[in-house]
Formats: C-alpha cells, sequence, structure tokens
C-alpha cells in the first residue's frame, strides 16, 4: 500500500513538472513570437559578438603553449604556467600592476562622478536654448576618434606653440613639458578622458531623470522644499539604480584600460608612470611577436577585471540591493 501510494505521488511529481515545462516553453514561444521584429534587429549584434568577442576566446590556449605561427595553435608546445611565471617573477610586473590601477583608480574616482553632477546641472537649466547649446557642445568631444582627442591634447600642451603654455607665459610663468615630465602623464590622462566622454555618459544620467514622477517635485513644491533639497531626495534618489549599474561597469573596467591612448601619449621618458598592461601586451605581442607571452599577460589582465566585476556587484547588492545580476 505504501509503495502504491510513493508511486503515485512520484506520478504526479512528474506531471506537474511535464506541466510546469510546457507552460515554460509556451511562454517563451509566446515571447518569441511577440518580440520577433526585435530579435531580428538583435541578429547582428548576436553574430558580431560570437565572431569577434567570444571566438578569439579558443586563441587563448596559446598562453599555456609555445606558439609557433607556422607549427600552429594545435600543435605548438606546451608548456603550461611557463609565461605566466616568467611574467610574476619579472621586475615588470608589479610596476605594470601599480600603473594599470592608479591610472583605473584615478579615472574612476575622478571621471565617474563628473558625469553625474553635469547632468544635475543641465536638468536645472531653464533656458532651453543655452541648455542645448551647452549638450552639443559636450557631447561633441565623444564622435571624435582616439587619435584626434590625443593629437589634440598633444597639441594644447605643446611647449612651442601651445594653447596652454601661452596662457602660463601670458601671465609670467615659464613653460612646463607636460608629456615628458611623469609627474603630469596621469592627469592629463585622468582630464582628457573627463572632457572626451562627459557629454556622453551624461545622456544616460538625463534618461533616468527624465523617468522620475514629476509629481514628487510638485509636492516637494507645495511642501515649501529648494531646488537643492529636491537634488538631495528626489533626483539622486531616482538616479540611484542607474549610477550602480555603471559604477558596477566602470570598476569592471578599471584594469581594462586601452591601450591606443596611452600609446598615442606615452614616451619612454614617462614609461615610469605610463606602461600599463595593454601597452605591454601590444609591445610583446605585435612589436616583438612573442604572441604566448602576450596571451599570457593579457589573459591575467582579462582575470583581474573580471574578479574587479564581480566584487564590486557583489558589494553594489549588499550596500544598495542593486547589482547587475
Amino acid at each position: 500500500m505504501h509503495h502504491a501510494k510513493m508511486e503515485v505521488q512520484s506520478n504526479q511529481s512528474a506531471g506537474n513538472q511535464s506541466g510546469g515545462l510546457k507552460k515554460r516553453l509556451t511562454s517563451v514561444w509566446h515571447h518569441f513570437k511577440r518580440d520577433r521584429q526585435l530579435l531580428l534587429i538583435f541578429i547582428p549584434c548576436l553574430v558580431f559578438y560570437a565572431i569577434f568577442r567570444y571566438g578569439p576566446i579558443y586563441g587563448m590556449i596559446i598562453a599555456f603553449k609555445d606558439y609557433q605561427v607556422f607549427v600552429g595553435i594545435l600543435n605548438s608546445e606546451w608548456v603550461g604556467l611557463k609565461h605566466f611565471r616568467t611574467f610574476f617573477s619579472s621586475p615588470d610586473f608589479w610596476l605594470l600592476f601599480k600603473n594599470t590601477f592608479l591610472l583605473g583608480f584615478y579615472t574612476l574616482v575622478f571621471s565617474f562622478p563628473i558625469p553625474i553632477i553635469f547632468a544635475i546641472l543641465l536638468n536645472e537649466v531653464r533656458l532651453r536654448l543655452f541648455k542645448k547649446w551647452v549638450q552639443t557642445l559636450s557631447y561633441f568631444p565623444s564622435f571624435l576618434s582616439i587619435v584626434i582627442v590625443s593629437s589634440m591634447v598633444i597639441d594644447m600642451l605643446s611647449p612651442g606653440n601651445g594653447t596652454v603654455n601661452q596662457l602660463i607665459q601670458y601671465f609670467g610663468f615659464g613653460k612646463i613639458y607636460f608629456l615628458i615630465d611623469p609627474a603630469w602623464f596621469r592627469t592629463i590622462y585622468v582630464v582628457s578622458d573627463i572632457w572626451n566622454h562627459m557629454g556622453y555618459e551624461a545622456i544616460i544620467y538625463l534618461a533616468a531623470i527624465s523617468g522620475i514622477n514629476p509629481t514628487l517635485y510638485e509636492a516637494a513644491k507645495v511642501d515649501g522644499c529648494k531646488r537643492h533639497h529636491m537634488i538631495g531626495y528626489i533626483t539622486l534618489p531616482g538616479m540611484l539604480p542607474t549610477i550602480l549599474v555603471l559604477l558596477i561597469l566602470k570598476a569592471g573596467s578599471m584594469f581594462r584600460i586601452g591601450y591606443e591612448k596611452v600609446l598615442l601619449l606615452y614616451n619612454p621618458m614617462t614609461y615610469d608612470v605610463a606602461d600599463i598592461f595593454s601597452t605591454f601586451v601590444y609591445r610583446k605581442g605585435l612589436l616583438e611577436s612573442n604572441y604566448s607571452f602576450a596571451a599570457a599577460v593579457g589573459l591575467f589582465e582579462a582575470v583581474i577585471a573580471l574578479v574587479m566585476l564581480l566584487a564590486a556587484n557583489f558589494m553594489s547588492k549588499k550596500a544598495g540591493g542593486k547589482g547587475l545580476w
């Protein structure tokens, strides 16, 4: 009797699971039919990431091999962690780690809050024409390539006829050789990054502000709140979910600094403060053709970035209950 009851319960459970699975599949198919046009538009993006983001992951195997171009990836000799041990024991490791961390940290600390402040200030402007002009001027640098931005920075800081040095001389001070003085490199990088991305990132925060219920502001006015009170108690809390998500992404990319701008701005005089993982990988991989060693360094950088992303997401969920997942 007991065995018969257990069998009946088992059959009922299996039937419930089967029914639940069928409902989920039906729901998925319903959503697929409903959003089929959006999914078709998404296909090129999916193909791009599959080919150019996930496809190259296979090539990371050369970090564990002595890769020879004419032998191929699979037939190259397996050496395990040899390249990682070489990198960790080299004098370059701690210098690169320090430079990458400091450059990423300064960029995060100084570059992240500026677009938030800028978006709030723009939102408070009531002269529409002035607001549009400011927005247009702030967005413009985001449409310029890194090469153009770096060239403009070099021209403005030139000791010969650069705008900045001309202003310094106008006030009676001597020239400053910004680009060959290591003390100035990180400041130049961070300030140019703020100028380049401030307007574009402010768009996201302006969109978050526009999603705040306007009746909250009206109620606050009725209660006699000043503008700075509304910013502190309505605008900033309304922006908080967006701020947390972007903070997580920024923290995750702290170690993933692109080599392009650093490569264009640095020189042998500033290597001690400017050389980072990305530029080191560029030199070792493309200039010296040491592909396996460069792949090992790049893989280490990617792992550190992943750890930073997971840590930032964990802390965000603990602090504010919001995260990427």
